[in-house]
């Protein structure tokens, strides 16, 4: 049969204009590439490669500090006054102090009893302990639950306080603020806070509050979170990897060298008196934790982290949660720097070392550098200058140094090194909304102040899972599984990646081909645990 022609089907108007369409973009193209892309590329590559050595000192410093501190440096109890609290026949248990646990819940249905539980079972006099549940639930029946396992806890002598609100004004901050205000507190010197999904040992008192007692400088002692179902999924995996750096190095190196951390908002205990002194909780952001910590830090108190002491929590295991929390914990620094950066550097109670680590350190490198510059460098930069060959990224700066930065982040987590591939593709794949998000906190744009509580599951997956295996009309909810701005990238990088594969030399299609697959992964929603929908 004679081969039909293309014009059989498809008009020569069409051709035409289709040709003309592309000579006009080559045209256009050829035109601003050498005066404006060029220069451009250049500029923003130098940037990407002042940021790259800006992170690697910094993780340089903190991997040597923590050699140091391992070697030679000297545990928490020893640069310390400790020594546990002892009975007194002649005191009794007034030589315990009066301690306050705060545990604030929002809809917790799956997991409030773990927390409370937990809480009720520290080994601490029964006179000398007040248990205080927040709990700003909207969900009826999830206040008449968590309201029946606090009067069954009390029946048994324990003395715990349910609270509510008729209003969530400050989301976690306000409902701590409020908790603060009840005539019962007065009678406190200290607070341990636990999110709903937290479970202490029962001697975590025992173990942080001779800190407090023995040593009047210090306002907090930070413990480390352990993480229940980190091998739930691949995703979990990720997250541990990335949090056991922050508290095996960041935390620790905070502590050891400035006696200064941020405070992770949960499985802490603070000195009431210090709260105070620093004005208490505030909500002008979504990281109350971080903003009262830098605060109280201002006034010259000092933190101590102790690695040692473990307490039991959840990882978002599903990727709208962990989206939601990540956007919460990007966004949230990036607006306290844009706020406090003049109060610091007017603060004349601190050390100007203090200041410059405060500032530069802990926040800008961090919190606004580390994110920025793995999204712009890695994810778009990096990708352009396969398109423009003229442009060339020294070999230092787009592989060593990134190796380098990669290997001491794997440090806390030897145990998952082999997933450090997985881990870097999906580090990068979150830098787009942590890009975005510190954007956001920087510029006090819309969604500056969103807070939505990160969803836990607890042992829920499990009924869910047999749930789901019921027979039942399937529905497909295509909106909620596709991610838009993740595929975006995806069709960027997979762009590049062919036009390297095309006319490249440095086969670069290597990484944006797997790269692109990560983002187009994500973009389909195919990462993290599936809730089955009830």
């Amino acid at each position: 049969m004679e081969r039909l022609s293309t014009t059989t089907f498809i008009p020569d108007t069409f051709l035409g204009a289709r040709d003309d369409f592309s000579m006009q973009m080559g045209v256009l193209w050829s035109k601003i590439r050498a005066p404006l892309i060029v220069p451009l590329l250049r500029i923003t590559i130098v940037l990407c490669l002042i940021m790259s050595v800006m992170l690697f000192i910094e993780r340089l410093y903190m991997a040597i500090v923590i050699v140091l501190i391992k070697l030679f440096g000297r545990k928490p109890d020893k640069r310390y006054n400790w020594e546990p609290i002892k009975d007194d026949v002649e005191l009794g248990n007034s030589a315990y102090p009066m301690v306050l646990v705060q545990i604030p819940m929002y809809n917790e249905r799956e997991v409030y009893q773990l927390s409370i539980g937990a809480a009720c079972g520290l080994s601490w006099p029964s006179d000398r302990i007040i248990i205080q549940v927040l709990d700003d639930s909207t969900d009826s029946t999830v206040k008449d639950m968590v309201e029946l396992e606090c009067q069954r806890w009390a029946s048994k002598g324990i003395n715990i306080k349910y609270e509510i609100r008729d209003n969530r004004n400050g989301y976690k901050a306000g409902a701590l603020k409020e908790g603060m205000k009840r005539s019962y507190v007065k009678h406190c010197d200290y607070v341990a806070i636990f999110d709903a999904d937290f479970q202490p040992e029962s001697d975590f008192l025992c173990r942080t509050i001779p800190f407090l007692v023995h040593n009047p400088e210090i306002a907090l002692v930070q413990t480390r979170w352990k993480f229940v179902n980190s091998n739930e999924c691949l995703m979990t995996r990720m997250q541990e990897m990335s949090l056991d750096y922050h508290f095996t190095v960041e935390q620790e190196v905070g502590s050891s060298t400035h006696a200064f951390f941020g405070f992770n908002g949960t499985a802490g205990v603070w000195r009431i008196a210090a709260i105070n002194e620093a004005g208490g909780w505030k909500d002008r952001t979504t990281v109350e934790d971080m903003d009262l910590a830098v605060r109280a830090s201002l006034k010259g108190w000092k933190f101590v982290y102790l690695g040692s002491i473990k307490v039991k929590n959840e990882l978002p295991s599903t990727f709208k949660a962990y989206r939601y929390q990540q956007h919460r914990w990007s966004c949230g620094p990036a607006n306290l720097f844009r706020k406090m950066v003049m109060e610091i550097i007017r603060n004349k109670k601190v050390s100007l070392w203090k200041k410059i680590h405060v500032i530069y350190s802990f926040f800008f490198v961090r919190k606004i550098i580390a994110h920025i510059n793995a999204f712009v460098f890695y994810c778009i930069v990096l990708p352009a200058t396969v398109l423009v060959p003229e442009v060339v990224v020294p070999k230092w700066g787009g592989i060593y140094i990134p190796s380098i930065i990669t290997l001491l982040n794997a440090v806390g987590t030897p145990r998952s090194l082999h997933l450090l591939v997985f881990w870097i593709l999906f580090e990068n794949v979150m830098s787009l909304h942590r890009t975005k998000a510190t954007i956001i906190g920087l510029l006090e744009a819309s969604r500056v102040n969103e807070w939505i509580v990160t969803e836990k599951l607890g042992d829920a997956l499990k009924t869910l899972t047999v749930a789901a295996k019921l027979p039942r009309k399937p529905r497909i909810r295509i909106g909620e599984r596709l991610h838009l701005l993740e595929l975006a990238v995806g069709c960027y990088l997979f762009f590049c990646g062919t036009y390297d594969f095309a006319f490249g030399k440095n086969y670069v299609y290597l990484f944006l081909y797997i790269q692109a697959m990560a983002f187009y992964i994500i973009g389909f929603g195919y990462v993290g645990t599936f809730v089955p929908n009830s």
